[in-house]
Formats: structure tokens, sequence, C-alpha cells
């Protein structure tokens, strides 16, 4: 990978854009939802997610995921990450949610009415690629 290839993929990835997360359901079939992230310069991407839906099943089962994110200046191009679920940190006071609510523009967010289901899915980086 070029050097403007990782500064292209880290400015998509930095960006306030919803990524297309995607698991895999119990029976194979894929499962892709639009999520808020947030990426770390130490290879990892965490998501504000609660532990009563599909997906967080879907990881506790199968822990690889996919996430894609679309450059916000020219659709066609775009970043794939490919990883694994690393850990999940429990977030009781959906403080990650807020944070990542204000990273997408909200100016005064609050904790959402299912915070006490609140956790935070670490993903950890395996790949990067994308055009």
């Amino acid at each position: 990978m070029t050097a403007d290839l990782r500064d292209h993929f880290a400015r998509i990835l930095t960006a306030p854009v919803f990524g297309h997360l995607a698991t895999v359901r119990h029976h194979g079939s894929m499962q892709v939802n639009p999520m808020w992230f947030e990426y770390d310069d130490a290879g990892v991407i965490r998501f504000t997610h609660t532990t009563k839906r599909a997906k967080y099943r879907n990881l506790q089962r199968n822990p690889h995921m996919t996430l894609e994110a679309l450059d916000p200046d020219n659709p066609l191009r775009y970043v794939e990450v490919r990883g694994r679920l690393a850990e999940v940190i429990p977030d009781p006071e959906g403080a990650f949610y807020v944070h990542l609510a204000k990273r997408y523009g909200e100016t005064d967010p609050h904790a959402p009415a299912d915070r006490a289901d609140r956790v935070i899915l670490v993903m950890q980086v395996d790949r990067i690629g994308g055009r």
C-alpha cells in the first residue's frame, strides 16, 4: 500500500462518515447496517451498540467483521477494513454514544434510552484496503 493510499484511507476513517458494518448471521448470511464509528491510530475501531440486537449476537458467535466507508468527497472511493471483535466494553451510561454523537455533529446529545444495555464494540483491524 502506498503512502498516498494510507493517507487517503486514514482521511476517510477519521471523517464523520457512516460506515457499513457487516457481520455473519447464525446461518451464514451477512448482516450489514450503517454505524457510527471512531478509528484509533492504534489499529482499532470502536462502535456504540447494545447487547439486545442481532449484530451483537452475531459477533458473539463469530467475531469476524468488515467495515466499509465511502469517501465524503468522492463516493467512488472507499475504504474496507477487515477485522474481528477484540473487546466488548460495558457503557451503561451511554458516554461513548454521546461522544460519537458529538463527532457526528450533534450539538447537545444525550445518552439514549437504552443506555443500560450499551457497550463499546472494539474491532481489531487486520487488513485495510479499498480504492
